[in-house]
C-alpha cells in the first residue's frame, strides 16, 4: 500500500496489535448469511453483526483500544468524551475495564435509557455530564473541561487508535470466510470504521470493493469527496442518530477519499423501511445507523448478481419511543402515508360523504384534526391518510377536487408538515 508522509494510513501490524489488545473485551461478532436478502438479490449476502457487541456497537473497539494505549500519567489524570450514544457506552464500559476514571459529556436531549445504559456501563468510574442542547454544546464543555483539567479527550472517530480499534471488525471479516469477498457496505458517520476496515481490505484483499453509506440528510463524507477538502455541512438531519455527523475526520477523509470505491446516501425514509424489514423478517434490531449498510443495497441490484457481498450492521442501540417514528417515516418513503387539508361543508353528511364517496375501499383515516373555523360554509380539518398502493393517489386527489373537499395537500410543505410528523 502507498504511504505518504502527509496522510496517515492504519498499517496492518497496529490493527493486528488492537486486535490483540482487544480479546476478550470486545467479542468477535459472527459474520452470517442473511438468506432472504441472498434469494431477493441472487447474490451471497452477509451481516457482520455488530449489533451484537458487548455494548450493541462496534464502538467499544476504538474507544478500548485507545484509552488501552494511554500511559500511567495520562490515565492517573482521567478521560473525558462528548458522546450522546454508542460511544459513550464504549467509552463506559472501557472505563470500567481499564479502571480509570472518565467523565462523559451529554447534551441534554440525549434520551434518558442511553443515560441509563452509560451508567450501567461504566458504573462507579464515570461522572455523566448533561450540557447544552446539541451535541456541538456538550464537545465544547468536553474540551473546555479538558483544558482546565489537562485530562485526555477520547475522540470518538479522528483519532489514530480509535481507527485501528474500528478497523479490528475488517480483520475479523477476512478471518471469518475463505471465500472471496466481492463487496463491503459500510456506514458512515465520522469515518472511523470505514477508514478503518478499508485499510485493512486494501492491505489483504485490495480488489474487494468498499462502497461507504451515508443518510441523505448528511452526507458529510460525499460532499467532502466531492470537494476534494474535508467540508463541514451547515445543517443536517439528525435522524440517523449514529451517522449524522456535520464533518468527518480529517484523518478518516484523507483515507476514505484514496480506500472506498464508491460513496453513497440513502433517504431516511428508506432506512426506517429496511429497519422494519429486519425486524419483521429476520427479528434483528437495527438503530438507523445500523440499517444504512443494507438500505443501499437496492442502488447495487445488477451489480451484485452472483457476488458476495458483506454488508456491516453496526449496532442495535434503538430507542423503542422512535418506533412509530420510524414506522411513519417508512410510509411516507413508500408515499402511502399522505397529509390533506380537507374543507368539510358546514351541513349534515358531509363527513360520512367523504368516508363513503371520496375515500377509496382501502384508504383509511389515521389522523383527524379540525382546525378552526374559516367561514361559515366551511370547516378545515387536517387529515392523514393511509393508501393500500401508492398509485390510489392521483385518483383520490381528483376525487377531493370534484367535491369540492380538496383544501390543500401537505407533504411537500415541510415548514407545516414537521409539526404534524
Amino acid at each position: 500500500m502507498m504511504h505518504t508522509k502527509s496522510i496517515y494510513f492504519p498499517s496492518l501490524q497496529n490493527v493486528q496489535e488492537a486486535a490483540e489488545n482487544l480479546k476478550g473485551v470486545a467479542s468477535k461478532t459472527p459474520l452470517s448469511e442473511n438468506r432472504n436478502l441472498s434469494k431477493q438479490f441472487n447474490a451471497n449476502i452477509f451481516f457482520k453483526r455488530e449489533d451484537l457487541q458487548v455494548v450493541r456497537s462496534y464502538k467499544i473497539r476504538g474507544a478500548y483500544n485507545k484509552i488501552s494505549f494511554l500511559n500511567d500519567d495520562q490515565k492517573q489524570r482521567g478521560i473525558v468524551c462528548a458522546s450522546a450514544g454508542n460511544h459513550a457506552q464504549g467509552v463506559a464500559l472501557s472505563c470500567k475495564l481499564i479502571a480509570i476514571k472518565g467523565t462523559i459529556f451529554m447534551p441534554s436531549t440525549t434520551p434518558n435509557q442511553k443515560i441509563e445504559q452509560v451508567k450501567m456501563f461504566g458504573e462507579a468510574f464515570i461522572d455523566i455530564i448533561i450540557e447544552g442542547d446539541t451535541f456541538d454544546d456538550a464537545f465544547a464543555a468536553a474540551q473546555k473541561e479538558c483544558r482546565a483539567k489537562n485530562k485526555t479527550f477520547i475522540h470518538p472517530f479522528n483519532d489514530e487508535k480509535v481507527i485501528e480499534g474500528q478497523a479490528t471488525v475488517g480483520l475479523e471479516i477476512l478471518e471469518q470466510t475463505s471465500e472471496k469477498i466481492d463487496y463491503v457496505f459500510v456506514p458512515v458517520g465520522g469515518g472511523g470504521l470505514s477508514a478503518g476496515l478499508s485499510s485493512v481490505f486494501q492491505n489483504l484483499s485490495p480488489e474487494t470493493k468498499i462502497i461507504g453509506v451515508e443518510p441523505e440528510g448528511a452526507p458529510s463524507m460525499l460532499t467532502s469527496i466531492n470537494n476534494k477538502i474535508n467540508t463541514s455541512l451547515d445543517k443536517i438531519d439528525p435522524f440517523v442518530d449514529g451517522a449524522a455527523v456535520k464533518k468527518v475526520g480529517d484523518l478518516n477523509f484523507e483515507i476514505c477519499q484514496k480506500n472506498l470505491a464508491q460513496m453513497v446516501t440513502v433517504p431516511e425514509g428508506k432506512i426506517c423501511q429496511t429497519i422494519l424489514d429486519l425486524y419483521n423478517k429476520d427479528a434483528i434490531v437495527a438503530e438507523p445507523a445500523g440499517a444504512l449498510s443494507i438500505a443501499a443495497l437496492d442502488l447495487f441490484a445488477d451489480e451484485i448478481i452472483g457476488k458476495n457481498v458483506v454488508c456491516v450492521v453496526s449496532g442495535s442501540n434503538n430507542d423503542i419511543t422512535r418506533t412509530a417514528e420510524i414506522k411513519e417515516r417508512a410510509l411516507l418513503f413508500a408515499s402511502l402515508k399522505h397529509y390533506f387539508i380537507v374543507k368539510f361543508p358546514q351541513r349534515a353528511g358531509a363527513l360520512k360523504e367523504f368516508v363513503v364517496d371520496i375515500l377509496g375501499p382501502n384508504d383509511d383515516i389515521t389522523h383527524f384534526e379540525y382546525t378552526k373555523k374559516s367561514n361559515r360554509t366551511n370547516g378545515a380539518a387536517v387529515v392523514g391518510l393511509q393508501l393500500k398502493a401508492s398509485k390510489d393517489l392521483l385518483p383520490l386527489i381528483q376525487r377531493m377536487k370534484e367535491n369540492n373537499f380538496f383544501g390543500d395537500y401537505l407533504n411537500d410543505k415541510p415548514d407545516l408538515f414537521q409539526f404534524l410528523v
